[in-house]
């Protein structure tokens, strides 16, 4: 028998949707990171090493932020990696109803500035970044970049 009409478009091999969830703990920072690259690695994602860096310095200031913010009222945050053709997003979850803003803090503190750093990574490549309440009260963090031509993430050697 002979189709006339287009197949659906099956999803590629590394696309999908993986969530995390970890302890709102400083320990769970370089894990976030870990476990993320070692998803984009087994997976095959197709993202160049920029790209992946970028990624991994997105994810560890989310869940730095989740554990310095929001672990009085969040014990628990969840780490969500979506991939789909031509992106990957990262979202952090946490119960805490305050919407985080960038601070224009002054450059000698050490710290303050994580989300101007997840926005210029973001902008830099091409990708968008919000903050979404939840249903129950709290919020979702995300970013969301493009992916690039380049060595595939497998061989990628981010920060670790």
């Amino acid at each position: 028998m002979e189709s006339r009409g287009r197949v659906p478009a099956r999803p590629l091999s590394y696309e999908g949707v993986w969530r995390f969830t970890a302890p709102a703990v400083e320990v769970s920072v370089p894990r976030a990171r870990h476990a993320v690259r070692d998803l984009l690695r087994r997976q095959g994602v197709p993202a160049g090493d920029e790209t992946v860096e970028g990624l991994l310095l997105i994810v560890s200031e989310l869940v730095t932020n989740a554990v310095r913010h929001a672990a009085p009222l969040s014990p628990e945050l969840a780490l969500e990696v979506a991939v789909r053709t031509g992106t990957v997003r990262v979202s952090v979850e946490d119960d805490h109803p305050c919407r985080p803003r960038a601070l224009e803090s002054d450059w000698r503190q050490t710290g303050g500035r994580g989300l101007l750093l997840v926005r210029e990574i973001t902008r830099g490549a091409g990708g968008a970044h919000d903050v979404e309440h939840t249903a129950g009260g709290g919020k979702v963090v995300w970013a969301e970049l493009p992916l690039l031509p380049g060595p595939r993430a497998g061989g990628a050697a981010g920060p670790g």
